[in-house]
């Protein structure tokens, strides 16, 4: 069963309490480094009518920093489920769908549902609640973190070669993810739950792959492939988004973004 909670809008000026009066604070900017960085995903589908509140949250919280300094960074992974129910969503992919189911596996008793966040591996909740958006990311600043940084990137036709930096010493394995995010899409839905609507989203994954496993700290260089269709023509601004994560999908220790 696919859940799909409903929570009635708060007002905006609670989220300006956890976020700083400069709230754009892009990764490049003269800001310095921040404290941590928290990967939101969030699951969600345009077929699903609960969704777009938390599409909402996730664009007024992208690459904001909190006043802890964490980097907030989202990533909209638009699962499978929902195509067959009136409206195919044009972002949804397999990948992201079993992405979540596996999360469900470990963190939700009342297993899959949009919308859903989940906030560096470790702590899910519906997607559209920003008192458990706030909870989570206080607690997260707490927590552990290793710092990782992209000190170079490339794009060519095929894809980005880019080396990233690892410190902090893990004492076990580490998946690094790839992911390159469209900054910003918009849909003109017709048919499904949210048919009529003109839909937006942000930082929208359109690949998420496993590039390296790395074990200690340095430097090393990977090649992120650009999926069939994917242009960096199209006038959208992209991101690509590295993270690094335990085996098995476990916890998120480090992570960092670049436009391209």
């Amino acid at each position: 069963m696919h859940l799909r909670p409903v929570f009635a809008a708060l007002p905006l000026f609670l989220l300006a309490v956890l976020l700083e009066s400069q709230l754009a604070s892009p990764v490049n900017s003269t800001n310095g480094a921040p404290s941590s960085v928290a990967i939101v995903e969030l699951f969600t589908s345009e077929g699903c009518s609960s969704c777009p509140p938390a599409d909402a949250l996730l664009q007024q919280v992208n690459l904001k920093r909190t006043n802890a300094g964490q980097l907030i960074v989202g990533i909209s992974e638009h699962v499978t489920y929902w195509d067959s129910l009136g409206w195919k969503d044009p972002y949804s992919l397999p990948v992201f769908t079993d992405r979540q189911s596996t999360y469900a596996s470990r963190l939700s008793p009342e297993g899959t549902y949009t919308p859903q966040m989940v906030l560096n591996g470790r702590d899910q909740f519906v997607g559209s609640d920003r008192s458990a958006l706030e909870r989570t990311l206080r607690n997260d600043a707490q927590r552990e973190h290793f710092g990782l940084r992209i000190v170079s990137s490339a794009t060519t036709a095929e894809g980005i070669d880019a080396t990233f930096a690892l410190t902090g010493n893990p004492q076990k394995p580490l998946d690094i993810i790839a992911v390159l995010a469209d900054d910003t899409d918009r849909s003109n839905v017709l048919h499904g739950e949210n048919g009529g609507r003109q839909l937006q989203h942000v930082s929208v994954a359109r690949s998420m792959s496993r590039v390296a496993t790395v074990r200690d700290d340095g430097e090393r260089s990977v090649h992120v492939s650009f999926p069939e269709g994917f242009s960096i023509s199209s006038g959208i601004g992209h991101h690509l988004i590295l993270f690094a994560q335990e085996q098995r999908q476990g916890a998120i220790l480090g992570a960092t973004t670049t436009p391209f």
